[in-house]
């Protein structure tokens, strides 16, 4: 048996949460080797920008459409950012093109984000985006209770797994099996 098997905590098929194993030494020293700009276009000037344009252009778009109510106009922009963001930051492992040769193909991209390090300016503010965003469209529902809930639930799906305490947890029901051959 190989090392970096040795390393890997095997789970049972009825658990629902593991912790993601640490980097092999080999996978620290490829993530060492070239800088991952998959990551680092957070800290790009204009990059927080956009997270407001996406924001405006969701509400515009669902403004437009008849007989949808702001209430439901407001939810539906909460719901279509969290969605995004949390397939974005939280689902999706690895580097969408191949230049890291898959040094990061266990790490989403919130874990790829500063090298992993919490309360980065960077994180603070994709921290605070989506509970702002919670706030203005729980403001304009006018506090009523189906749009909170349904507002708060999307934004507990995307603020807990930036929390520090699931720092490479994983759900088991939404995450494949580890692959046991790499």
């Amino acid at each position: 048996m190989s090392a970096d098997k040795a390393q890997r905590r095997r789970r049972r098929s009825s658990s629902l949460m593991y912790t993601e194993p640490p980097e092999s030494l080999e996978h620290i020293s490829d993530q060492a080797a070239l800088p991952n700009l998959n990551s680092q276009w957070v800290n790009a000037k204009g990059a927080w920008v956009i997270h407001f344009v996406l924001i405006a252009l969701l509400k515009i778009i669902f403004d437009i459409v008849p007989h949808i109510s702001q209430e439901t106009s407001w939810t539906l922009v909460n719901i279509s950012y969290m969605a995004g963001s949390f397939l974005m930051f939280h689902w999706v492992r690895g580097v969408p093109f191949e230049f890291n040769s898959g040094a990061y193909d266990n790490l989403n991209m919130w874990e790829q984000i500063d090298s992993g390090d919490q309360y980065t300016p960077a994180k603070k503010f994709l921290l605070t985006v989506p509970i702002l965003l919670f706030l203005i469209s729980t403001h304009y529902t006018h506090y009523d209770l189906i749009y909170f809930t349904i507002n708060f639930m999307a934004t507990l799906a995307v603020v807990v797994p930036k929390l520090p305490a699931l720092h490479r947890m994983r759900l088991a029901i939404f995450n494949p099996e580890p692959d046991e051959d790499n």
